[in-house]
């Protein structure tokens, strides 16, 4: 089987950023930033994105390109046979479970763009898409319909599927939310409350902001010992990590800064609740989008951008079992890998669709937890499972020692490791 390759660096990082950015960024970020100590909660998430994400990122980066076999092989080359293979298959069941409750989430925001496009948001219509939204087979037919695109992208390959999509997608992204800031502060009174309260209140940082900051920035950039492992096979031999590593992150935080510039004025001239929690997406955007001077044609170009991102986030979620099992599994068709990624995918899917209030318990288990702990498992691996002169090689596409290789190999091997998991247990324990 031939190995794919990312066409050109650009590529290589507008794929990572339609994962990293997903919902992580326009979904959880608000309202964690409405929960956890407003513009404070910014500007640590921007410190600990560059201390800690970007170098585990780059581990994650190192790791996959040096397998360049997916998940369980990655694993395997860090921390041995047996408990690569073992650790490996538990990533890829994670990936699985996460897949099937993020393809219901995804629906949801692909029914809301629709609503709004064709209906539009008011006091009225309002009450009929949340009957809507709630209507369990409309929204499991939604999800089935979205689960077989994925995987035709997938199919498409990486030049012709995920790379064209995301080329496409990711520049369309970008324009919509300046589009969409530029109208927002247009509104009377909209520019005053933004900038009152990008002005922050350190008072607001306790422990647990701090803790909140730090996950979401592992959150937002997509680390979990899948998606950026898997994608990272996908990079040229020579390809320099460092450097697509911190453009991810940037890219990243780039998009968070959007999300906030049109979000928080909007919601706070209608005097609206930010801290509303994962359902602000679905409750308090469309009463903003009816308060709105134009909320129609924003709301439905701001639940767009929101789609885009998290359809591209969805297609990663799949193509890590797809990439990893043709490899693990060389006999078998790689249409018959699809044809079984999708069919377990329609029958998980299922449950979150007919009880959605388990979504945000899967969410907390096979989401922010086992994603701390996958990244941790990769990083261990790269620093501690390999031998350091090819690990540092790895990582840095150099044999020559420098004193900035060694300080941030120094770093990743002790501080971001504690820092992961810190995090895990700050949310085991939440």
């Amino acid at each position: 089987m031939e190995q794919q390759i990312f066409s050109s660096r650009i590529s290589s990082i507008l794929t990572l950023l339609g994962v990293a950015i997903g919902l992580g960024n326009v979904w959880r970020f608000p309202y964690m930033m409405g929960s956890y100590g407003g513009s404070a909660f910014l500007f640590v998430y921007f410190i600990f994105t560059l201390l800690f994400a970007v170098p585990a990122l780059m581990a994650e980066m190192a790791l996959g390109q040096m397998s360049g076999l997916g998940t369980v092989d990655a694993l395997r080359i860090g921390l041995g046979k047996k408990a690569g293979n073992f650790l490996g298959y538990l990533l890829l069941f994670v990936i699985t479970v996460s897949g099937s409750y993020y393809a219901t989430i995804v629906a949801n925001v692909f029914f809301t763009t629709c609503f709004s496009l064709v209906v539009g948001f008011s006091a009225k219509s309002n009450v009929a898409y949340q009957e809507q939204l709630s209507n369990t087979w409309l929204q499991y037919g939604i999800t089935v319909l979205l689960i077989l695109a994925s995987l035709y992208v997938i199919r498409k390959g990486l030049a012709k599927g995920i790379e064209y999509v995301s080329k496409i997608v990711m520049p369309l992204f970008f324009l919509t939310l300046i589009y969409m800031i530029v109208h927002v502060l247009l509104i009377p009174g909209a520019l005053t409350k933004g900038l009152e309260f990008l002005h922050p209140d350190w008072s607001l940082m306790g422990a647990s902001e701090i803790f909140a900051a730090m996950g979401q920035a592992f959150f937002s950039v997509g680390l979990g010992g899948t998606f950026v492992v898997v994608y990272a096979s996908f990079f040229k031999k020579n390809e320099n990590i460092p450097l697509v590593a911190l453009f991810t992150g940037l890219g990243d935080m780039s998009a968070s800064v959007l999300i906030s510039l049109f979000i928080v004025p909007a919601v706070l001239v209608f005097g609206l609740d930010m801290t509303t929690g994962p359902t602000l997406i679905f409750q308090t955007f469309p009463q903003l989008f009816n308060s709105m001077p134009g909320g129609r044609l924003v709301g439905s170009l701001f639940m767009l951008a929101i789609f885009i991102v998290a359809f591209l986030s969805l297609v990663a979620a799949y193509q890590v079992p797809f990439t990893t099992l043709q490899h693990e599994w060389p006999s078998v068709n790689r249409r018959k890998i699809l044809y079984m990624i999708g069919a377990l995918q329609l029958v998980l899917a299922l449950p979150s669709n007919i009880y959605p209030g388990i979504i945000s318990v899967l969410d907390l288990i096979f989401g922010s937890g086992m994603q701390v702990l996958g990244s941790a498992f990769c990083i261990f691996g790269l620093t501690w499972g390999i031998n350091r002169v090819k690990g540092r090689s790895q990582l840095f596409q150099s044999d020559r020692e420098s004193n900035w290789h060694s300080i941030l190999y120094i770093w990743i091997k002790w501080a971001i490791p504690l820092a992961l998991l810190s995090v895990l247990f700050g949310y085991l324990t939440q």
